[in-house]
């Protein structure tokens, strides 16, 4: 991705970019989920979503279905769309908080039209100016993350990057701090003024060479364990990922046009890797096509994400894991970040230090929505019973309290999740607000009545003109 974007957008500067990575090791290859931004992604390097669907085997994605996050036999759904509509300058949340107190029982899920497509196995793309605020909805795909990096090599290059199939033997640093130059396996001596390290979890630059340090959040997310096996597919494709709350973790459902991607995310403290294995395999759908890919790692970031002259993308920066999908919007953010930021005139401090703060920033807003998932559950074992009494991060705990004491939405800066994100999880973790916005007291009970019941038949009407998939 990184050399892809670098080679395409950045080509007025005649960079010479040259990508290092040995066929002898293989990728992790379990990101098959994205959010809505992967599309901004190819457009920013003319990449046609119509060649990664076909080329990559990719599916539609609205959302992703909680099951058994709560409690066992319950459900709920997180929708890259709006919900309802405002009435006048108060927030629709606000309104289905006022129907909830009049007895109104419709599920928030019932208001978002993003979430009634993927349910019903419709979907038409949103309209290129919204009529009402449900119409507003975005939506990603999964795919098949082997082949989509096999898309992107050729575009990066018929760019012109240059691809050495060797392994890095050595990281030779100077005196300043700076990676000097690289000496490869296969004898030859790599020289560059920015060096890039894309070295997943081996971090080979930024923490071996350099000793940058990790900010290592595992008191938070304790899941440190993950395997992986695609298995055959016996359901139709849903136009959505599946995450299913298991007793010392979750599993996920991914499904492509090939194949069925599956995993257990777990905390090895309450779980074995052969029982997490074994759990997977009694899940599968399918016959397996692969052997089980075991995975460890470690969430939370690189203390300095950009280091001197390296900057860590993807992996090695930092790992959160993929409940949200979000690791290759992290990459994404990082590339878009570097190349705002680019240092074509000399490694100014003050340029890194911007660059560390904002992704440290991006990070902390990730894993603080991630924890939510798992603080809000209300599952028996001991597994999920140690996040009740957890301290949560502190700008997490201000978000819980400001909600539930007048349904008002903190948002921050750097927010990968907005709003109506926020709202999915408050409503499908019963996280109540007690107080409301005084200016909903303006529509008389009828008038709240009458509005949802409004909002809920457009939106079905709505979903009725989508196309099945």
């Amino acid at each position: 991705m990184t050399a892809a974007s670098l080679s395409h957008q950045l080509r007025h500067l005649s960079l010479d970019i040259t990508l290092v990575e040995s066929s002898d090791i293989g990728t992790v290859g379990v990101g098959e989920a994205t959010v809505p931004a992967i599309r901004d992604y190819f457009r920013s390097i003319d990449l046609d979503i119509g060649e990664v669907l076909q080329e990559a085997k990719g599916t539609i994605k609205l959302g992703i279905e909680f099951t058994d996050w709560k409690a066992a036999g319950h459900s709920f759904f997180h929708p890259f769309g709006m919900y309802g509509v405002p009435a006048g300058d108060v927030g629709f949340h606000h309104i289905w908080h006022r129907l909830r107190q009049l007895g109104d029982k419709a599920d928030l899920s019932e208001y978002n039209l993003c979430t009634q497509m993927a349910l019903n196995r419709r979907f038409a793309k949103p309209p290129v100016q919204p009529r009402v605020a449900f119409e507003a909805y975005d939506w990603a795909i999964h795919f098949d993350a082997g082949l989509f990096a096999k898309l992107l090599r050729k575009k990066a290059e018929a760019n012109g990057v240059s691809r050495l199939d060797a392994l890095i033997e050595t990281v030779s640093v100077g005196g300043n701090g700076h990676v000097d130059h690289l000496y490869l396996s296969d004898g030859r001596k790599l020289e560059g003024d920015l060096f890039i390290d894309c070295s997943g979890f081996r971090a080979i630059v930024i923490q071996k060479a350099l000793g940058t340090g990790f900010e290592d959040w595992t008191h938070w997310l304790p899941c440190d364990r993950a395997v992986a096996i695609p298995c055959e597919a016996s359901e139709d494709l849903v136009p959505y990922t599946r995450a299913r709350a298991q007793s010392a973790g979750w599993t996920w459902r991914i499904p492509l046009q090939h194949r069925v991607g599956n995993g257990y995310v777990y905390s090895s403290e309450y779980l074995s890797a052969e029982a997490a294995e074994g759990a997977l395999r009694a899940q599968l759908e399918g016959q397996a096509l692969a052997d089980a890919n075991h995975i460890r790692f470690t969430t939370g970031h690189a203390k300095r994400i950009w280091n001197g002259n390296c900057i860590a993308i993807g992996l090695s920066a930092g790992f959160l894991e993929p409940l949200e999908s979000t690791s290759l919007v992290l990459v994404q953010n990082g590339i878009e970040k570097l190349i705002r930021l680019f240092p074509e005139t000399g490694f100014k401090p003050a340029v890194i230090d911007e660059y560390n703060r904002s992704s440290t920033l991006e990070y902390e807003r990730i894993r603080d929505f991630i924890i939510l998932h798992y603080w809000a559950s209300q599952r028996p074992e001991a597994f999920w019973k140690k996040f009740k009494g957890m301290t949560l991060p502190d700008t997490l705990s201000h978000k819980i309290e400001v909600f539930r004491a007048s349904g008002h939405l903190v948002r921050y800066e750097w927010e990968s999740f907005q709003d109506p994100s926020w709202l999915s999880m408050y409503a499908g973790f019963d996280i109540a607000a007690y107080g409301r916005d005084p200016l909903a007291d303006r529509y008389d009970e009828a008038q709240i009545l009458s509005i949802g019941r409004q909002m809920r038949s457009d939106i079905a009407h709505r979903v009725c003109l989508a196309p099945p998939l």
